[in-house]
């Protein structure tokens, strides 16, 4: 029988350095690992980075004018305005056939959600806004919360602790621990408080494209899926249900984008784009 190709090839010619060492440890105890062309080079570190600034400034803009009575549609308008004002281009915008160039879900919404005239904001809505800017090429995204006014204590809950949940699987997310490591984390922080983590939609690499390996659930196990390794670029984006982790997809959306919690209780999600460094992870979407 053949050899199993390996994922990880040392440069020809080169030294073997500490991350090829380590790298090929865990390879050899039957983990996954990545492949060489998921560590990004200090320059395309560098294109990303201003990519997120580029990111960051336009959700910054989305805070700054969010208010009920206004439509999402509006929302839109001010993601494309800043973007493209700042050099860059909304990636959503056409990709697989997706209308709009943000993300606005509002309350039972858990992702996806089409911006529209008819959608205007209300007292006591929560709204998830994600936006994916390139910028020469490079990629990064990133989402928020906003809670519009005055809203309920359980709504309000529900946008803290998935926030704790994004902030608690970025701590656990160490150079050469695994995929199921964050996971794991975020699931047990969101079952103190019995909501449902999302199962049909993860986190992802991004930089040189929209999505790249690795894939990062937002549950999981420790010890389990791929090591990550310093140089990596990838996003973590937990999507917390207040009653059961289900989802569906919008019948009525023309589009089939729209994803809803199955029994239409408030969802929410917050995400940044980060780099795996020696010492931790840093953000990339401040």
């Amino acid at each position: 029988m053949a050899n199993k190709r390996k994922k990880w090839h040392l440069l020809p010619g080169q030294p073997i350095t500490d991350l090829d060492r380590k790298v090929m440890y865990w390879e050899s105890k039957g983990k996954e690992v990545p492949t060489r062309e998921l560590i990004r080079t200090p320059e395309e570190i560098e294109g990303i980075r201003r990519s997120g600034v580029v990111n960051t400034g336009v959700l910054d803009e989305v805070a700054k004018n969010i208010h009920a009575g206004m439509s999402t549609l509006e929302i839109d308008k001010i993601c494309y305005d800043y973007c493209t004002g700042h050099g860059g281009i909304p990636a959503c915008l056409n990709y697989e056939g997706f209308p709009k160039c943000v993300c606005t879900s509002i309350n039972e919404v858990v992702c996806h959600g089409i911006p529209k005239e008819e959608d205007v904001l209300e007292e006591g809505d929560i709204i998830n806004v994600d936006f994916t800017t390139i910028l020469d090429g490079y990629y990064s995204d990133a989402s928020r919360m906003f809670i519009i006014g005055k809203t309920t204590p359980e709504k309000e809950q529900l946008v803290r602790v998935t926030r704790e949940c994004l902030e608690i699987g970025m701590e656990a997310a160490k150079p050469y621990c695994f995929v199921g490591d964050i996971g794991h984390a975020i699931e047990k922080h969101a079952k103190k408080y019995h909501y449902g983590v999302v199962r049909d939609l993860c986190g992802h690499g991004v930089g040189l494209k929209f999505h790249e390996q690795p894939d990062i659930p937002h549950f999981g196990r420790k010890g389990q899926g791929m090591l990550l390794v310093p140089g990596m670029v990838f996003t973590i984006e937990p999507m917390i249900n207040i009653g059961s982790w289900k989802v569906f997809v919008d019948e009525e959306d023309p589009y089939g984008w729209e994803v809803i919690s199955w029994d239409e209780q408030p969802s929410a999600q917050w995400e940044h784009t980060l780099l795996m460094t020696e010492h931790g992870v840093e953000i990339l979407t401040y």
